[in-house]
């Protein structure tokens, strides 16, 4: 796994990214166009195991052509790091043992509540929006790892 500044300065400016926010049952999964300008949630997987989540991505990987993985990493509010973040840290290495592909870990506090505030200020439904808040959480890591690549 490497930093985002190291990120960074591997990606060419003209790449597709995928986000991903990994729940407990569920994996949100975004993507970005080429110029990296906006993401946008792609799906949802249903978390069984490793190795079925490793064949997702390798699937979304080939089809789309991802050239880097960000994952959006729990950080406590005060800056520490819990049990969400070791669970996220371990299946983050796990991905990057698995696949040859850049992955880097991306501070993702209040993504899950951002991207339910925002979907509320879209006037979409309640029951929709739970249904599609871990790729819109996925969604909104990506575009802030995006952002920061950008500047």
């Amino acid at each position: 796994m490497i930093t985002i500044e190291e990120f960074k300065k591997k990606q060419s400016e003209t790449c597709r990214l995928i986000g991903l926010d990994l729940g407990s049952k569920r994996i949100g999964v975004s993507i970005c166009d080429e110029k990296q300008s906006i993401a946008t949630p792609l799906k949802t997987l249903n978390k069984t195991s490793a190795e079925n989540l490793i064949n997702e991505l390798k699937i979304i990987i080939e089809e789309n052509s991802i050239k880097g993985i960000i994952i959006g990493y729990p950080i406590n509010m005060d800056g520490t790091l819990g049990r969400s973040a070791q669970s996220v840290h371990d299946v983050s290495n796990n991905i990057d043992k698995k696949l040859d592909i850049d992955v880097c870990l991306w501070d993702e506090r209040l993504s899950t509540v951002g991207a339910f505030n925002l979907s509320s200020q879209l006037d979409i439904n309640v029951t929709k929006r739970e249904k599609n808040i871990d790729q819109n959480a996925a969604a909104f890591i990506l575009q802030g790892a995006i952002d920061f690549l950008n500047n």
